[in-house]
């Protein structure tokens, strides 16, 4: 069975991939993604995986580097970058090619080897600067 940090960093590698399903099939069926700055945790892995689907789907070069992971038990933390650009519908609004670069950190809370809580923070205001949306707007991550 995959440990905290082993189960991050396949989550990273099928982000990377841009794979959804892959992704999905880390966290527990009835796993939690909050995702701070947007306020309303995602619960459950097919609206988890629908949500990354999405969200791939309007950035199809998106990418996360490793700043730092940190094991501890049955938790990983993790401080990240990353970015892309954007190419499809994304919350509503259709694309207009900007990019973005972001900073941030997780927490997963990896139980039999799969997630079963995540949580994350990012600055939305400079995320969706970047892309040029309002910062109250509706995200589907």
């Amino acid at each position: 069975m995959m440990r905290a940090r082993q189960v991050v960093l396949a989550w990273i590698e099928a982000f990377n991939q841009r794979d959804a399903d892959a992704a999905a099939a880390l966290y527990h069926e009835d796993a939690t993604n909050l995702q701070v700055a947007l306020g309303e945790p995602v619960v459950g892995r097919n609206a988890i995986r629908d949500g990354l689907a999405q969200f791939f789907g309007a950035f199809p070069d998106s990418y996360t580097n490793v700043e730092s992971l940190i094991e501890e038990g049955e938790w990983a933390a993790l401080e990240w970058s990353g970015g892309g650009t954007w190419r499809g519908d994304f919350a509503g609004w259709k694309p207009n090619g900007r990019s973005f670069v972001l900073r941030g950190s997780g927490f997963f809370h990896v139980v039999d080897g799969r997630i079963l809580f995540q949580r994350g923070y990012w600055d939305r205001a400079t995320w969706f600067g970047q892309l040029g949306l309002p910062v109250e707007t509706k995200s589907p991550i």
